[in-house]
């Protein structure tokens, strides 16, 4: 919506690493939004991921 984007890299152990693209990368609010809304919802949807995180 704000012109920004995520992508997948890999899933590995249990934890999905994603890059933000467009105006999410570099963006003080990137963390928040990680853990506040893409982790608790792929969290709540896919039983073998257990965290999510940013790569660069």
């Amino acid at each position: 919506r704000d012109g920004g984007d995520a992508e997948l890299v890999e899933v590995e152990n249990g934890v999905a690493k994603l890059r933000f693209l467009g105006a999410c990368n570099g963006c003080p609010s990137a963390t928040i939004t990680l853990k506040a809304a893409i982790e608790r919802a792929i969290l709540e949807e896919i039983d073998d991921i257990k965290e999510v995180v940013q790569v660069y």
